[in-house]
């Protein structure tokens, strides 16, 4: 059935209107502008900036390519830019000390597995409205000193200075290079080069954000919006909950089994927004959710196992959720042993606890072995571990565990 035009036009309305309400923090000049500039049915041109620093993303990358998607399906001109030229002068933004510079040839072998990690989100097959991939390494490495010194014109050094991760360093008295001031101002020239209308980055790269709409208008003429994200903070110890540092990273090129347990070990009351960010679950389902745990009218476990299928379904498919959550069950609730595990080979007929704890890989060290086991944290064969120094005969098919979710079978 073909809509009419009032019906596509509502539709295209309720978009715009989830659009600037849901993972936004901020939309510079103002969401009314941008609301505006959406209604009017002129075709936009936004882009997102990322360098390829590593092989995986997390869930709060997929925010911002969840949010580029809802523009491209409202017929949107939409750029996926790689930073191979940026990511060669690392962006300090969220580091106290320089980020290590990568080659051009790290940043693309980088770059084939994050679009496969984006594919669930965003349609890169879309022939009628596809997804652009530039590489900003095309205009960058062009560039002229002269340009250069042209594009530095339009800053100070004080403004340079005053961004929090510059300060930081200062007070710690660590370095500054030189070549770290060139960052916003080749992030603001990408504005430039593809004379973009709105710019989507997190909160982290506002500064950067800020530079292109500078040179945007003095250079083009031409006034840029700033679309500033969510980024997934704990609301209550304010730490990331996308961290690897902390444990608590969900990432995109996890298996189900893994992306589900990462989830369910989330801290309640991350559940609101990780189901707002990371989902389609609708915000009126949302609220009444959040109406219910505020009241004690549901379980936590049980919402959050709720998300954990909802996320696991969109980068794996509803079975391997289905099975996900099966298995997560089987091992956390009824106590079971996981179907799959990984293996490992020890040709040894003997060995001491804490010697098993290491070689099985269960424990990365003897000290880390023996505090596992202080804290009664050490299985083998399903037997609490209570010595470190207990003798344990090794037979095929021998299990190690190591705390609630790291299982190792082992193999002769």
């Amino acid at each position: 059935m073909k809509l009419s035009k009032n019906q596509n036009r509502e539709e295209e309305i309720s978009l715009i209107e989830d659009l600037l309400a849901r993972s936004v923090t901020e939309v510079i000049p103002s969401k009314e502008a941008l609301r505006e500039a959406l209604l009017s049915g002129k075709k936009l041109k936004i882009y997102i900036g990322t360098d390829a620093t590593g092989t995986s993303l997390h869930l709060g990358h997929a925010t911002n390519y969840m949010v580029l998607e809802k523009f491209r399906k409202l017929g949107h001109k939409v750029i996926f830019l790689i930073g191979d030229f940026t990511a060669r002068i690392g962006d300090p933004t969220d580091k106290s000390a320089a980020r290590k510079q990568l080659t051009r040839a790290e940043v693309k072998k980088n770059v084939k597995t994050w679009m496969k990690q984006i594919a669930p989100v965003i349609n890169l097959k879309d022939r009628k409205n596809p997804v652009s991939v530039k590489y900003n390494h095309d205009w960058l490495s062009k560039l002229t000193f002269e340009k250069l010194i042209d594009l530095a014109s339009n800053f100070t050094v004080q403004q340079m200075l005053e961004r929090d991760m510059f300060e930081k360093r200062i007070k710690e008295e660590k370095p500054i290079y030189l070549h770290e001031f060139f960052y916003p101002l080749m992030q603001g020239y990408d504005s430039v080069a593809m004379d973009v209308d709105i710019e989507l980055c997190g909160n982290d790269q506002k500064f950067n954000a800020l530079a292109g709409r500078t040179l945007q208008r003095k250079i083009n003429n031409k006034e840029k919006f700033v679309f500033i994200t969510t980024l997934l903070v704990n609301p209550v110890t304010g730490e990331k909950m996308m961290s690897k540092s902390l444990g608590t990273g969900v990432f995109l090129d996890s298996s189900p089994n893994e992306m589900f347990g990462k989830i369910m070990a989330q801290a309640d009351e991350n559940i609101i927004q990780l189901l707002t960010d990371c989902t389609y679950v609708p915000f009126e389902e949302i609220n009444d959710i959040k109406s219910d745990l505020e009241s004690g009218k549901v379980n936590p476990r049980d919402i959050k196992a709720y998300l954990a299928e909802e996320i696991v379904s969109i980068y794996h498919g509803e079975a391997a959720a289905d099975r996900a959550a099966a298995e997560f069950n089987r091992v956390f609730r009824e106590k079971e042993l996981p179907e799959e595990m990984e293996e490992v080979v020890i040709n040894n007929d003997e060995m001491i606890a804490v010697e098993i704890a290491v070689a099985s890989g269960a424990a990365s060290s003897k000290s880390e072995a023996r505090r596992l086991i202080e804290q009664g944290g050490l299985k083998i064969g399903g037997q609490k571990i209570e010595s470190a120094d207990a003798l344990i005969e090794v037979t095929d098919g021998l299990v190690v565990q190591a705390g609630k979710k790291k299982f190792v079978r082992i193999r002769k």
